[in-house]
């Protein structure tokens, strides 16, 4: 009977919170928040639901690039790239583990990747990244756990005790009380409370404004890290490509030395040629093997610098599959270029949200200084058993209210603290947008620079041909000397390079500039 009289009380318990609940809570809440924070709150619901779909559809794409990417999910990129078709390729080990054998850091395979699936893959793997993603995840918590003061909180205690008084006893004893007063009481007691901060001076508006604002840098800090992987990575595959032509280069190089050689030996033996000729090929021939012994090191060292940097397996090696030809031209002015960077770095709308943060800060201490009315309503509910008497129930719904009128200056004192935080984030504003538009004028003039010295190398390139081709028929006909053939052969070793030098100088800057106003590409 006792068992079934508890969970009847329990019952009664639940049906109070249903009615105690108030429906027209949140509405009023509502109402002390600008529309604007409204759809903020609305906006950021929705960008959590978009995160979630972002983050389902990454093992679908994960799969299309054989092992090689995490299983972290990607950033939300203004630019995300397609994924490129790219042969399966092996995973990458644990992150706390390390080879112990020889064969296990033997290189066994070697891939060749565009730019465009180099990206694809950092965009994934890059561990900073997944940091920046992370950190935004924090955010985003941080932000439903401001909203939460939006809603009320509900509380629900009870107990059962079983007590016997020693006064009572007493009484009894000394003929005061009737026998058996003194028995044992069993007892339930129950009570459910609920608390809403009706007005708080500001406080909660400001502390949800202030949560917004973070998951706004966070948000801009992801995009500003990809971008800034992406110029990396540009880069790293740019110098792969200048070291992979440097060994065509240095290939061609060899083989017109060892056919000058050649010819030097056989006019030697014909009896029209000098033994100074002969010496001379086989110098130039020798420093043109040294260089390309060079050229190749500097291959290697290219290629394991851009695996490093796409965090994919070491036991694999990378190459280029890009052509070396312009990536594109930049058809905008200097002027409109400097205007799209103010618009679209996220730089200077970070700097804009941390002036934000300490304007909402400022307002929240401002708010501890003002009143702070709360909505409190409870029910409670007490059975004493044996007594012959059924539970009795109350309630009571009232209004509490506090003021601090003196805390001896300390929320003032975080007011001037968050007031000189807001004049930082003005300084740093200024400062980035004074560096964002000595960019775009940097890497516009190099770019403007390199494409002429692409179209001047371009041409002195045919020129070089041309002029070792006549340069070696004048030495075969004996009309001209095997000096002006090996001056020859290194013109067009350097004018070759010097083109190779120019278009990835001309790409490296486009990258850059692209970098400097947030492009899309």
């Amino acid at each position: 009977m006792n068992l079934y009289r508890f969970l009847l009380h329990s019952s009664w318990v639940a049906i109070a919170l249903a009615f105690l609940f108030p429906t027209s809570i949140k509405n009023a809440e509502a109402k002390t928040l600008t529309a604007e924070q409204k759809s903020k709150v609305r906006e950021t619901d929705r960008d959590n639901i978009k995160l979630k779909k972002e983050v389902a559809i990454i093992p679908q794409e994960a799969a299309k690039l054989g092992g090689i990417v995490s299983l972290s999910p990607a950033p939300s990129s203004p630019d995300n790239l397609p994924v490129p078709s790219t042969p399966p390729l092996p995973a990458s080990p644990p992150e706390l583990l390390f080879p112990t054998k020889a064969e296990e850091v033997q290189i066994r395979q070697n891939q060749a990747i565009t730019l465009q699936q180099a990206l694809e893959i950092a965009r994934r793997n890059n561990p900073q990244l997944q940091t920046s993603l992370l950190e935004l995840e924090r955010s985003q918590a941080l932000l439903r756990e401001s909203q939460a003061a939006l809603y009320p909180t509900i509380g629900i205690n009870g107990s059962i005790t079983n007590s016997k008084s020693a006064s009572d006893q007493l009484s009894v004893d000394s003929g005061v009380a009737p026998p058996l007063s003194d028995k044992a009481r069993t007892a339930f007691n129950g009570r459910a409370e609920v608390n809403y901060n009706i007005y708080t001076s500001g406080r909660r508006a400001a502390s949800i404004r202030q949560a917004e604002e973070q998951l706004r840098i966070d948000e801009l800090s992801v995009e500003t890290r990809y971008q800034e992987i992406k110029l990396q990575v540009t880069s790293r595959y740019y110098d792969l490509q200048a070291a992979d032509e440097q060994v065509r280069i240095s290939s061609a190089a060899t083989e017109n030395a060892s056919a000058s050689l050649r010819d030097a030996q056989a006019l030697e033996r014909a009896g029209v040629g000098t033994r100074f000729d002969v010496l001379r090929s086989q110098v130039n021939f020798a420093n043109a093997q040294q260089d390309l012994a060079n050229a190749r090191a500097r291959q290697q060292i290219s290629q394991r610098q851009l695996v490093a940097l796409l965090n994919i397996p070491q036991t694999l090696n990378i190459t280029t599959a890009d052509r070396v030809e312009i990536a594109g031209l930049w058809n905008q002015k200097l002027e409109q270029t400097i205007i799209q960077a103010f618009q679209n770095r996220p730089e200077l709308q970070q700097r804009l949200a941390e002036r934000n943060i300490g304007e909402q800060r400022r307002k929240f201490a401002l708010g501890q200084l003002g009143p702070q009315v709360a909505l409190v309503a409870s029910y409670d509910v007490l059975d004493q058993y044996n007594d012959n008497v059924g539970a009795t129930d109350g309630y009571s719904v009232g209004v509490r209210a506090n003021w601090n009128l003196f805390d001896g200056g300390a929320a003032r004192a975080q007011a001037a603290q968050a007031k000189a935080n807001i004049a930082i984030a003005e300084s740093n504003f200024a400062n980035q947008r004074n560096q964002i538009r000595f960019e775009v004028e940097q890497y516009y003039a190099q770019l403007q620079s390199n494409l002429d010295n692409v179209q001047t190398a371009t041409g002195a390139v045919d020129q070089a041909v041309e002029a070792l081709r006549l340069a070696r028929l004048r030495f075969q006909a004996g009309v001209g000397t095997q000096t002006d053939v090996i001056a020859a052969e290194n013109d067009l070793t350097r004018a070759q390079g010097n083109r190779i030098t120019a278009i990835l100088d001309y790409n490296r800057a486009f990258a850059n500039l692209q970098r400097s106003v947030s492009a899309k590409t």
